[in-house]
């Protein structure tokens, strides 16, 4: 009760003996989530679950956005038995708290092997990105200008990241950065304005999955202020000084200068957020912090960007198969498979590092050197290092998960250290040379720490026998030197007993876990003295503890028992040491993780016959010849042909394209295709073309799709309105602006003029390049207005027109042949009812239906025709030419 006083928001589970138990409204919320009886006892609402399943009943309660405390008994028996509180309840402390984004501890990752926990019934697996994020925000009443801050942190790899930057009315920038990070939990000052707070919410439960539910806690608004945030920054750094401050004083932290007053302002309440969980070292992990936004380094990729060329899941059933990274993910390790979904969502702008991924992707290609297979054969079936170190930095991993990760990486280091002259003589890509003649050396330290350990009792869990040599822990020494002296006294112990009993070759046995017993059959019982104590009896023998032994054996439970937790003390040391090589050991892991993903890229270009396209560095173009939809052509298979086409857009010429044709002809799928291979191309990757050449994109902004936000109080029209505002204040002339039937959302005459102006601007204010799908013929009149930057293109069909008949009520509509091919020229029409038809509409409405059009169709021509001989009228300024009008208008 005290605990729970203490963390009333969190679900205990307690500790005790062979079981954990739940207690009160916890044991109510055990009962619903992990389907287990509750029931009464005494006054209290109790369930069970026996120890061994922890690990799963805590992932699955987590899961489902509780916070979990896991209270363990602190006492051992023989030594509570010879203390002053013998008497009393066993002594319970909290051991650990678990929330979605502070998944470490060897109470829920006891399985090590890979695979383990994939296979182990009813674990709820951690998804790619558990993060923790923590928003601030300020207003300027005077420039009425908000300010958000933002922390960004995964506990369980390392990955911290911060942002600040304005934002505008509707949250788009801090919305943006949400979907796009995708957070488990977040941090919010109990002052959080309501817009804010309702834009979290709703995305928070805008999952239907309650695994992806994200966990939204207040912190005090007091958390929040400057005076207070750096204090409480400073009071972090005092002791645990950073590599990157050096030999700087204690109490620098000069790793906060520089940063926004937000981003402070929201480490404080992280940094005491992740104390509950003993994980606040992990911002230490990097000597800088990495920024969300104006990334320099990397292309730009919005949430609405990612979510519509489907880059990390599909939009139809939000999983992994159907996406870019589906197509490009063939790693062999957790941490590379993490690395690559970094790679794809944030393509490079840099030439030269876009080049040497290729160069080493080329060479795995072409290579027939037999190194690069060993080196792909040493990636398979590695454990998590990336997570091992991890739970090891934080002091939290068992002995079998130590053991692990430093004999996997022992063997790494070896092996790679005998392929270093055929690294060296064989292999020409300097960034393949770069990762691998360091990573050896890198991984050295792992070696020290794994010759001090006992293997089998690494295994097992012992960790009394944990350590081969004791000289560097003579706590351990000392403590079994005592357990040794007892175990003497009791071995010449014998010597009297034997005198006693008159037997000279009797020894002690030992029966269901009593030692040390003396065995004496029931006929000779008469000659036991009469203070032995008796244990237990047969019909044979009975079983005694002299006084003697019963003073040593009980000395020597509390000796064991105090050894038991001098080990625990002496391992959270070890790994204390340990810790100190986290940083080059994590770098170790990051080159292996990098020549996983370059292997991946180079499988799959290697499967699907795929191009190295050329980088252009201060060109702005996109030419690709026989260009493929990478994720189309690997769902249809070889079976099916996908139809290629080309691409040609130059910033300098011709940078816009206004793609027209009919529905379902293939217009979305060839201006994703574009994004998704110039993405692709600034990734490192070779591509699905015959040929490319791209110039640095800065970023990709795509509209496409309707839909409402009904709970911010959005029209479809507002949605594609926000969006569009958004990419043109922000799109560059070095960017790619898809926009996919714009304007769609209101009547004809305001979408028309909405997407011309709008297309406009893009061609001659904003000069990007610019792929536009619509159905309004005449936004194709820009080409006219703007020849050398605007091209008119559709996607070609064959037209079988029906059989003409007299009889109006009997029009057919006619039947569309997709050939899926770009061709120059505008569409003039858009063949709706075709669409019908293959959505299976009764044929008596689409009769309907195509009559009617016919009546529109008519009706729109006569008036265009009236306008053109009234227009032609105001020329005519002599007889003949008006004889002439008259004779062509009837």
């Amino acid at each position: 009760m005290e605990i729970k006083k203490q963390h009333a928001d969190t679900v205990l589970c307690v500790e005790c003996g062979y079981k954990y138990r739940f207690f009160g409204e916890d044991a109510e919320i055990a009962a619903k989530e992990l389907n287990i009886t509750c029931h009464l006892d005494h006054n209290f609402m109790t369930a069970s679950i026996p120890t061994h399943r922890l690990f799963v009943h805590v992932r699955r309660l987590v899961s489902q956005g509780y916070k979990v405390g896991v209270v363990k008994q602190t006492e051992t028996t023989a030594i509570k038995a010879s203390g002053a509180n013998k008497s009393s309840l066993f002594t319970r402390q909290l051991h650990a708290l678990y929330t979605k984004s502070t998944l470490v501890g060897e109470d829920v990752n006891p399985l090590l092997k890979l695979g383990d926990l994939e296979q182990a019934e009813d674990v709820v697996q951690d998804s790619g990105n558990n993060y923790l994020m923590c928003v601030s925000e300020s207003f300027d009443k005077q420039s009425k200008e908000l300010t958000v801050g933002m922390v960004v942190v995964q506990p369980s790899i390392g990955d911290l990241m911060v942002d600040c930057f304005k934002d505008n009315v509707s949250h788009s920038e801090l919305e943006s950065r949400v979907l796009k990070i995708q957070p488990v939990e977040i941090l919010v000052p109990s002052d959080l304005t309501e817009a804010t707070e309702r834009l979290l919410r709703t995305i928070a439960l805008s999952s239907v999955q309650a695994d992806d539910r994200i966990r939204i806690e207040k912190r005090e608004s007091s958390m929040f202020e400057y005076p207070a945030a750096m204090r409480i920054i400073r009071d972090f750094y005092r002791d645990t000084p950073h590599p990157a401050v050096g030999n700087q004083e204690k109490g620098s932290y000069s790793l906060c200068m520089g940063l926004e007053s937000p981003i402070i302002c929201c480490l404080g309440p992280v940094i005491q957020y992740l104390t509950e969980f003993k994980l606040e070292k992990i911002l230490l992990c990097s000597s800088s912090f990495k920024r969300l936004s104006s990334d320099t380094d990397h292309m730009q990729l919005s949430a609405a960007t990612m979510k519509n060329l489907e880059i990390l899941c599909n939009q139809t059933t939000g999983s992994v198969k159907g996406s870019l990274l589906w197509v490009l993910d063939h790693t062999q390790t957790p941490f590379g498979k993490r690395l690559l979904r970094k790679w794809v969502s944030q393509p490079l702008k840099s030439v030269i590092d876009i080049q040497a991924r290729q160069e080493a992707v080329a060479e795995m290609l072409s290579s027939e050197s037999s190194v690069l297979p060993s080196l792909q054969s040493l990636l398979t079936r590695l454990p998590d290092l990336e997570r091992g170190l991890c739970s090891i930095y934080h002091k939290k991993c068992s002995t079998q998960e130590f053991y692990l990760i430093t004999s996997t990486l022992s063997r790494l280091s070896a092996e790679l250290q005998a392929l270093m002259p055929a690294i060296q003589s064989q292999l020409s890509s300097a960034l393949l040379k770069n990762l691998l003649l360091d990573t050896p050396q890198l991984l050295s330290p792992a070696q020290n720490f794994l010759k001090v350990l006992d293997e089998k009792a690494a295994k097992t869990g012992n960790k009394t026998e944990m350590f081969v040599d004791l000289t560097d822990f003579p706590v351990i020494r000392t403590r079994k030197e005592e357990i040794q002296s007892v175990l003497s006294d009791i071995m010449e112990h014998r010597r009297e007993i034997r005198l006693v009993l008159k037997n000279p070759s009797l020894d002690y046995t030992t029966v269901s876990g009593q030692q040390f017993l003396i065995e004496v059959k029931n006929s000779m019982s008469s000659i036991v003295p009469a203070d032995w104590v008796k244990i237990n009896s047969t019909k044979i023998v009975g079983r005694y503890h002299t006084p003697f032994i019963v003073e040593k054996h009980r000395r020597l439970q509390t000796l064991r028992e105090q050894l038991v937790i001098d080990c625990n003390h002496e391992w959270i040391n070890f790994l204390q040491l340990f810790g100190d090589h986290y940083y080059i050991l994590r770098k170790a892991v990051c080159h292996l993780a990098t020549m996983d993903c370059l292997f991946s890229l180079a499988q799959v270009a290697k499967e699907n016959n795929y191009c190295r396209p050329e980088i252009l560095e201060d060109k702005s173009q996109i030419l690709i010849m026989a260009g493929k939809h990478p994720v189309i052509t690997s769902l249809m298979g070889v079976e099916d042909q996908y139809v290629p086409n080309d691409t040609h857009l130059q910033g300098d010429g011709k940078r816009a394209m206004i793609i027209t044709g009919p529905n379902m002809g293939g217009k979305s799928s060839y201006i994703r295709q574009v994004a998704l291979v110039t993405i692709m191309a600034q990734l490192g990757s070779f591509v699905p073309a015959r040929e490319a050449s791209v110039g640095i994109i800065d970023a990709i902004y795509v509209r496409m799709g309707a839909s409402d936000n009904i709970s911010r109080g959005r029209s479809t029209f507002m949605e594609e309105l926000v969006e569009a505002s958004d990419i043109l204040a922000r799109a560059t002339c070095r960017s790619l602006v898809i926009l996919d039937e714009l304007g769609r959302g209101t009547s004809t005459h305001d979408g028309i003029a909405i997407a011309y102006a709008t297309l406009e601007s893009f061609i001659r204010d904003v000069r990007c390049m610019t792929l536009f799908v619509t159905h309004y013929p005449p936004l194709c009149e820009l080409e006219h207005l703007y020849p050398q930057h605007v091209g008119n293109y559709h996607m070609a069909f064959l037209l079988n027109e029906p059989e003409s008949t007299s009889d109006e009520e009997e029009v057919q509509p006619e039947f569309i042949t997709f050939l899926y091919q770009l061709t120059e020229g505008a569409a003039a029409r858009s063949y709706g009812l075709n669409v019908a038809r293959l959505a299976e509409i009764p044929e008596s409405i689409l009769r309907t239906a195509a009559l009617k059009s016919k009546e529109l169709e008519a009706l729109v021509n006569c008036r265009r025709k009236m306008v053109r001989l009234l227009s032609d009228a105001w020329s005519i300024t002599n007889k003949e030419a008006l004889l002439d009008w008259r004779k062509c208008s009837l």
